[in-house]
């Protein structure tokens, strides 16, 4: 059984991040995953935004 659609329409139950946080960030709420330092920078070039209160791009200087 699936679950309901995700943002992209697909029916996988897992929906798409809406920003990157650095492990202890107390805004990352319950749905979290670990990545490690090469796919943040991938997600952060790709688009993704980083929290504005942990500012994980800042601690892996990167910066635009």
């Amino acid at each position: 059984m699936s679950g309901p659609p995700g943002r992209d329409g697909s029916s996988s139950s897992v929906s798409a991040p809406d920003a990157l946080h650095a492990g202890d960030c107390y805004a990352a709420g319950n749905r979290r995953r670990a990545v490690n330092r090469d796919e943040t920078r991938r997600l952060l070039a790709s688009g993704l935004p980083a929290c504005p209160h942990c500012q994980p791009d800042i601690d892996l200087r990167i910066v635009d």
